[in-house]
């Protein structure tokens, strides 16, 4: 049934079919999304306010919490808001701006994870020289090149998104605005945004992906090198927490794909389901990967509690 609505608007959907379970749904969400600010919010705390801290990997790291408490942030309001209130309506414009949003700090977390990589790669491979590669400055300029190609890479096709009719229904299949799911509505020429996001995928994720890769090829050759046993293992426990953080992101994004493209022989609640876990999964249990596998994030946080216990 197409609902009555106006053109300037879409209508969000929550869990069609489990209308009246919303309520107690939108339980589990709200401690999902309390404990993604919690989490993300105390590492950024901590890695502010520990100077020992303040070294390239934690920068990096503050960059990633930073870039999953804005995913959070623009996309659970709305999803609180359906679950709760049945507040489903939500302005084009809001919906272009939340998918813009949504779409950049997803490219923005691929390219902090490589810049992660490359940063244990410089510490393995040419640890004399990593204070004199990752300067400051440097470190800064990585940060600001991660953030300007998420944030310009997403621009044409929201551009494009925002000037197209939308004269079918309006009806989305989540609780938030994502590009793929607005163009279905489109009454225009969409090639282009059908093009574009496959090109953009190949030249960020896959790149980024296979980048990472090498960087740990390169750094497992060098460790094997290494005489010792302990020195062997020491430096590869340096990168076990990001090479948990690609596994998480790539591994959900692997299956949000291979659920689309297998979009006709798989229930719809599979895809709203496997569509949370892409953006609140990695948010969840990245803070939860550092706080155990990071001896200087598991001291900041002892250091923390026994300031508040004083």
């Amino acid at each position: 049934m197409s609902p009555n609505v106006s053109t300037t608007s879409f209508l969000l959907t929550g869990f069609p079919g489990l209308e009246k379970f919303h309520p107690w749904i939108s339980i589990s969400f709200f401690v999902i999304y309390a404990s993604i600010l919690f989490g993300n919010g105390t590492l950024l705390f901590l890695i502010r306010e520990d100077s020992t801290l303040h070294e390239p990997m934690y920068c990096f790291l503050a960059i990633l919490a930073a870039t999953d408490l804005g995913v959070t942030l623009t996309t659970m309001p709305t999803v609180l808001g359906v679950l709760w209130l049945d507040h489903r309506h939500i302005s084009h414009g809001a919906c272009f701006f939340q998918a813009y949003l949504i779409h950049s700090l997803s490219v923005v977390e691929s390219g902090v994870l490589l810049v992660m990589a490359y940063d244990r790669f410089i510490a393995i491979c040419n640890p004399l020289r990593y204070a004199s590669i990752l300067t400051n400055a440097k470190v800064v300029k990585i940060g600001l090149g991660v953030l300007m190609r998420g944030f310009i890479l997403i621009v044409p096709i929201i551009i494009t998104l925002s000037g197209f009719p939308y004269c079918r229904s309006h009806v989305l299949s989540h609780a938030f605005c994502l590009h793929q799911d607005v163009i279905k509505l489109a009454c225009a020429d969409i090639t282009f945004n059908r093009l574009y996001p496959i090109a953009l995928v190949s030249v960020t994720g896959f790149l980024d992906s296979m980048l990472i890769l090498i960087s740990y090829i390169l750094i497992l050759k060098t460790v094997m090198g290494i005489a010792s046993g302990k020195e062997q293992a020491k430096a590869l426990n340096t990168c076990v927490s990001h090479i948990s953080c690609v596994l998480v992101f790539y591994v959900t994004v692997i299956g949000l794909t291979l659920i689309h493209r297998s979009g006709k022989y798989v229930p719809r609640i599979v895809h709203i389901i496997m569509s949370y876990v892409y953006f609140l999964f990695p948010p969840f249990v990245n803070p939860i990967i550092y706080s155990i596998k990071t001896k200087q994030i598991q001291d900041g946080i002892h250091h923390l509690l026994r300031f508040h216990r004083i």
